[in-house]
Parts: C-alpha cells; sequence; structure tokens
C-alpha cells in the first residue's frame, strides 16, 4: 500500500482537491492519500467546496491538518502544490512539487480550472504508477 501525501501551506485548498481527487481515482487496495498543511486553516475553502461538489465529490467534511513528522511516517512520497518558499520540507521523502495557482480568494472559474489541472495531475500520476482504479 502506497501512502501519498499531498501538502500545502494552509491545507484549505489545493492539498485537499489533490486528495479528493486521488481517493475517487486510485485503487483503494494500492494506494491511498492524505494532505496536510504547514500552518492549517480552520476549515477548507468554501469556493473549493463548492467546485468539488460540482463534480460530485464533497469535501465539506474535510478538516485542515497539521504536517507533522508522525504524519509523514510510512508515507511514500510529498506532493507539494505549489507554494514556493513556504512548501513543507521533509529530510529524506521523495518531494515533488505540482505548481498551481492557490484557489484562496479567486472567482469561481479560476479554481475549476484549478481543480481540473489537479484532477488531470492526480490521474496521470496514477496512470504512470499503476494504481488507477480498474488498471489491472
Amino acid at each position: 500500500m502506497q501512502t501519498i501525501l499531498f501538502a500545502c501551506v494552509h491545507n484549505a485548498g489545493r492539498s485537499q482537491m489533490a486528495r479528493a481527487w486521488f481517493d475517487h481515482l486510485a485503487d483503494p487496495t494500492l494506494a491511498r492519500a492524505l494532505s496536510a498543511g504547514t500552518r492549517p486553516a480552520a476549515n477548507v475553502q468554501p469556493n473549493v467546496v463548492a467546485v468539488m461538489a460540482e463534480v460530485g465529490i464533497d469535501v465539506a467534511g474535510f478538516v485542515p491538518q497539521k504536517l507533522t513528522p508522525e504524519l509523514c511516517e510510512g508515507v511514500s512520497r510529498l506532493v507539494t502544490m505549489g507554494c514556493g518558499d513556504e512548501c513543507p520540507n521533509v529530510p529524506g521523502m521523495i518531494i515533488e512539487d505540482w505548481p498551481l495557482p492557490d484557489p484562496k480568494g479567486r472567482d469561481l472559474a479560476d479554481v475549476r480550472a484549478t481543480r481540473d489541472a489537479i484532477r488531470d495531475r492526480v490521474a496521470s500520476w496514477l496512470a504512470t504508477h499503476g494504481l488507477a482504479r480498474n488498471t489491472r
């Protein structure tokens, strides 16, 4: 079982969308996702909840959480979400960065574009690693 951790600063937008898409598209017998932030917000951004609901994915109950060493135990890969110098760094972990705009304060059209870019990246990553649903 591979565990992927999506992380950004507030864990209220991009990393929550990535986790949700991963859960939706990955074979749950092969992989799972977590998300966290270095300075987690109180809740997921309302515009993110709205655009994910448009595609039938409910993230309203997701709760931002702090990135901790304990959370990183057993994680195969850390994917940071374009947060520049504020992105978390976990020594010894494979890290890749997906440079994506923060949906905070953006209009719904911009947030939809970010949502769709995250979906495409997650789907491609899962296919490349043989972890997508129905790949066997």
